[in-house]
């Protein structure tokens, strides 16, 4: 009996892998990653108020606790806000670089 013959004795059958995509076959090529350096300090700075708060909670202290919870939330808009803004803003300028205009 042959190995490759695994499915027919009820074993289970794996998937060829899949081909690794070639650098020319990258589907976002000619893009430029775009960098904006405030979402990753608005996440820092969530997760450093969000780090803050669990401790304050943990050494008993709810008031402050509750006041950093309520500052995690607002750093956490104004990062997501940040996001999309970013998106939308930088989708703009890629959408009229595609038709050949000048950003």
């Amino acid at each position: 009996m042959e190995k490759g013959s695994g499915a027919a004795a009820g074993g289970s059958a794996r998937p060829p892998p899949m081909p690794m995509p070639q650098l020319d076959e990258f589907p976002f090529e000619g893009k430029k990653p775009v960098k904006n350096p405030f979402v990753p300090i608005g996440a820092l700075v969530t997760a450093g108020v969000l780090t803050a708060g669990l401790v304050s909670f943990r050494y008993g202290n709810s008031r402050l606790g509750q006041k950093l919870m309520r500052a995690r939330v607002v750093a956490q808009g104004v990062t997501v806000a940040l996001m999309v803004g970013s998106a939308y803003y930088y989708g703009d300028q890629i959408k009229l670089f595609k038709k050949g205009s000048s950003p």
